[in-house]
């Protein structure tokens, strides 16, 4: 499934150059379809449900042990196939482990897409992952010291209700204008600026996911 057509990308990437230009800091915008495909969590439930099998056929059955083995292999490959579905696998998943796991992604990101290698430290990552219903802006160090948590918070919360109503790509211009106009009023360009980092759309697929 593509998260965004061609046009909606370009118009993301316009915002992107339209908001540095009233500011010396870098904005990146980096979206992924998940944070993690949790194939060891789906794993471990399948063997869990597995685990379950023999004690109530022992009890309760006169079954040989090796068809109690067998109906025990037989309940974990289903398990596995199942988790498959991506649904259910995040089903699985606690909602304090998908937002721990997109959090660690984001930083993740923060570091891969040079964000810390600005000068002067004032580099923004807006991130948002959808499986996890997930959004995050991470500051650098440089911006830490003049704009408080608070203010990225606000700019998720504007995000996050676009996003709530469908209007993904008008949240996401919204956010990045939104960053532009905080930056500009502590760093503002210089005379010498210039684009460090891409400011297209960077999209993260899944299935290259771990």
């Amino acid at each position: 499934m593509q998260l965004f057509s061609t046009e909606e990308q370009a118009e993301i990437a316009n915002a992107i150059a339209r908001a540095e230009k009233q500011t010396s800091g870098e904005i990146v915008v980096v979206v992924a379809s998940a944070s993690s495909r949790y194939d060891a969590i789906a794993l471990m439930w399948a063997a869990l449900l597995a685990l379950t099998v023999p004690l109530p056929l022992i009890w309760l059955s006169q079954w040989p042990v090796e068809h109690i083995y067998l109906a025990q292999l037989a309940v974990f490959a289903c398990g596995v196939l199942l988790a498959q579905w991506e649904r259910l696998r995040l089903a699985l998943v606690p909602k304090a482990v998908q937002r721990a796991r997109a959090h660690d992604k984001a930083v993740e990101q923060f570091l891969v897409q040079n964000l810390h290698t600005t000068r002067g430290r004032t580099g923004i990552l807006i991130y948002v992952s959808f499986a996890e219903r997930f959004a995050e802006v991470i500051a650098d160090d440089g911006i830490y010291k003049k704009i408080p948590q608070q203010t990225w918070l606000e700019v998720v919360d504007t995000l996050t209700h676009h996003l709530g109503r469908g209007a993904r790509t008008e949240g996401f211009i919204a956010a990045v204008e939104r960053c532009g106009q905080i930056l500009a009023e502590h760093f503002p360009p210089g005379r010498t600026d210039k684009n460090e980092l891409p400011n297209h759309l960077i999209l993260l697929d899944a299935r290259s996911i771990a």
